[in-house]
């Protein structure tokens, strides 16, 4: 392994420290300074040649804007480079004709910029920044005798159509305007418009404006503009956000639809369990988010899945995780369990069309509940509710309870630094309670130095997560936690929240879609069900299991466990598993 430091630019002061990088970098070899001035910008420029990297600058910087990585010996050669210092990625994931891969891997490790290679927006320079511009022909050369060379070469000749589908569908608004139906029939190529509003269950939005939409709308509607289109590659990135079990189970179909009519698809997911549906092979990516990515080898989706999980490549030699992220199957817990924290009685909320009705219940100390059911069905209302940002229409919670509170939708009506806004709002901060269980773990100390406007949609998460946890509370309310977060942070927030819980003696009230999430944190779960839009009922928090069965059967699925990993997997409709648990009413299945 080479150790090499790599200079964040964003971070660096130069004129604050006064360069105490150069200062004590004590590394000259073959008569040369590792660290010397940039003359464009007056930053520091590491030499990666002659770094040997000891960590000296990387203690001695105030700004923590020098990082030491380790990279692999045998990444020799990057597809792409964006400067010295900079982002490289090492390798390219396969296009597959009449298959969906899927990208599983950290924010910043490379997704981006491979699709806009594959897309043709970007030539890859192969690693040479300093030179103006690669050609396309030089490419196909470079992946002569493989399939992606073929690609490329139809890439060049126009002959392939890219369609993409992007992650920030909350965005579209500002850059579509019109009425929905009229926008999809404007870019139906495939005379699919029915199938595919009856599929994504379009039609109550059909009549509505674009800037009228949910993010769970917008994504459908932007899902089903993709499908829509006829072309070659269709590319979705994160197109399970903002949408409920069914919903995700709903797009796995029309997605994998494209794959059986020959097309190439490929898919970037955070939600391992829609990920194992929809995809047929895998590739990860590893390295270190912002510094270096590097794409797997093709692996079969349930091998690559769980490879993920246990942190080891097999094939490639390479630990990418040092430990394997554990599920555990849940034991019923009993009514009699615990101590209770407080109780509700039955609650009622009406709104001009919609009507919630929750049964009452129990919440003990120690433990994590959590809340899900379809979209529009009342669980924000709920979390509102018992947190007090609105209240009931009739019943009440026993107890008068600390309450903290972190909303589905983020926004602050902060203009500042993060660092600044972590001062006035958390509790906690700048405590070594703090950085180690909740700062460190979330990469909060990565963020400090940006301005609250110019975080993206999972650094925003991670501080709204952070401050909630810094605050102390009885009872902790999250509203879709995992939005915009990758796999390794949605984990990383379950088992946070989890020590902070039982250290403070409190308890955790969780909505969230993500199954997997779920499985790795609840306690005790609610359903939510009924009509969306209109009327919706919860029951009373019970175990995992019934809650989850009673879920499940509404919408007619089962999920397995891994055998390996002890994860939750959605079985295939009408496989011999899924015909098999739906006789024995085992829709999540619990036992070993």
């Amino acid at each position: 392994m080479t150790r090499i430091a790599i200079l964040d630019e964003d971070r660096c002061q130069p004129k604050k420290c006064k360069y105490v990088c150069i200062e004590y970098c004590p590394g000259v070899r073959m008569d040369e300074d590792t660290i010397v001035i940039n003359e464009k910008n007056k930053k520091p420029l590491i030499s990666e040649e002659l770094c040997t990297g000891c960590g000296i600058c990387t203690n001695r910087c105030p700004f923590k804007a020098i990082n030491i990585i380790n990279l692999p010996e045998a990444l020799d050669n990057p597809i792409h480079r964006y400067g010295q210092n900079k982002f490289e990625l090492f390798g390219l994931p396969n296009v597959n004709e009449g298959y969906v891969v899927g990208i599983l891997g950290q924010n910043g490790i490379g997704k981006s910029t491979i699709m806009r290679i594959l897309s043709g927006e970007l030539i890859p320079n192969l690693g040479d920044w300093e030179r103006q511009q690669n050609s396309w022909e030089e490419i196909i050369d470079y992946y002569k005798g493989t399939q992606l060379q073929k690609y490329f070469k139809n890439l060049l000749k126009s002959e392939i159509k890219v369609i993409h589908k992007p992650q920030m569908v909350d965005q579209l608004s500002k850059f579509v305007k019109g009425n929905i139906s009229q926008l999809l029939k404007s870019v139906d190529e495939v005379n699919k418009f029915d199938d595919v509003v009856e599929d994504l269950q379009l039609e109550n939005v059909l009549n509505r404006d674009i800037g009228n939409l949910s993010g769970g709308e917008l994504q459908r509607v932007a899902i089903g503009a993709s499908v829509l289109r006829d072309g070659d590659f269709y590319y979705f990135d994160e197109p399970s956000s903002w949408l409920d079990v069914s919903q995700r189970l709903n797009i796995v179909k029309v997605i994998r639809s494209l794959a059986e009519e020959g097309k190439s698809v490929m898919v970037i997911e955070h939600d391992l369990a829609t990920l194992d549906a929809i995809s047929d092979h895998v590739h990860i990516i590893y390295g270190k988010p912002g510094a270096y990515g590097v794409v797997s080898q093709m692996k079969g989706v349930r091998v690559g899945i769980n490879a993920y999980i246990n942190g080891f490549l097999k094939e490639e030699n390479v630990r990418i995780r040092k430990q394997a992220i554990e599920f555990k199957v849940h034991v019923p817990k009993t009514s009699d369990e615990g101590e209770i924290l407080t109780s509700y009685s039955d609650i009622k909320k009406n709104y001009e069309g919609f009507a919630l009705f929750v049964k009452g219940g129990e919440l003990y100390h120690d433990e994590i509940v959590t809340a899900f059911g379809s979209n529009g069905i009342g669980k924000t209302t709920f979390a509102k509710v018992i947190s007090k940002v609105e209240k009931e229409d009739s019943g009440r919670v026993e107890k008068k309870l600390e309450i903290v509170y972190k909303p589905q939708y983020l926004s602050y009506d902060f203009n500042g630094r993060v660092e600044d806004f972590l001062y006035m709002n958390a509790p906690k901060y700048d405590t070594n309670i703090f950085m180690s269980e909740i700062g460190r773990p979330l990469s909060i100390e990565d963020i400090l130095d940006k301005n609250l406007d110019e975080l993206s949609g999972g650094e925003l998460q991670r501080l709204a997560i952070a401050v909630s946890l810094s605050q102390n509370g009885e009872l902790y309310v999250f509203d879709e936690p995992t939005a915009f977060l990758d796999v390794e942070q949605r984990l990383t927030v379950g088992k946070i929240i989890k020590k902070i819980v039982e250290r403070n003696n409190a308890t955790a009230l969780i909505i969230d879609h993500d199954i997997v999430f779920i499985d790795y944190v609840t306690n005790r779960a609610m359903v939510f069900y009924g009509t969306p839009g209109l009327k919706g009922i919860a029951t009373k928090p019970t175990d995992l299991k019934t809650s989850m069965n009673r879920f499940l059967k509404d919408l007619k699925i089962t999920f397995r466990r891994d055998k390996e990993t002890k994860r939750p997997r959605v079985n295939k409709f009408n496989s011999y598993l899924d015909r098999q648990q739906k006789q024995n009413q085992q829709y999540y299945y619990l036992e070993h």
